[in-house]
């Protein structure tokens, strides 16, 4: 895929602070959720002011879907993971952004919504370290 350079993106405060950089994709940064109850990637669109899909032009779109079936396609394999979610609420963080988040009968918020299932379990520095490298590496 091309990578489609953006000018003046900001990632939103509240993106940045649940989240960390795994690495940028040809449209997207891809961030791993700071959450140890689910795998749970986020992928946020380098355009600015983008708050939609409809936001996006065709080609953008098009770089969004490739980017989700990737990181699908690797949630899918992690252990556990049986049922993939994916969402683009916006409704309290309307910077366009997509969550991708693996589940499994039995996970912390089964079968409800990961969103307000209980505050976060925030990842041992070491471990989400760990995480990221691991992510990075997949990505090559």
């Amino acid at each position: 895929m091309t990578e489609v350079v953006t000018s003046d993106f900001e990632l939103d405060t509240r993106l940045a602070a649940d989240s960390v950089l795994i690495a940028d994709g040809p449209l997207s940064q891809i961030r791993l959720m700071n959450d140890d109850r689910f795998p749970w990637v986020v992928l946020v669109p380098r355009v600015p002011g983008a708050s939609e899909w409809i936001d996006l032009d065709g080609n953008q779109q098009r770089l969004l879907l490739a980017e989700i079936n990737q990181i699908s396609r690797h949630l899918k394999q992690k252990p556990n993971v049986t049922k993939l979610n994916i969402g683009a609420l916006g409704n309290i963080v309307p910077q366009l952004h997509i969550h991708l988040v693996g589940r499994h009968e039995g996970d912390a918020a089964w079968p409800g919504p990961v969103w307000g299932s209980g505050p976060a379990q925030r990842f041992d520095p070491a471990v989400l370290a760990e995480r990221v490298e691991i992510w990075r590496q997949r990505l090559r």
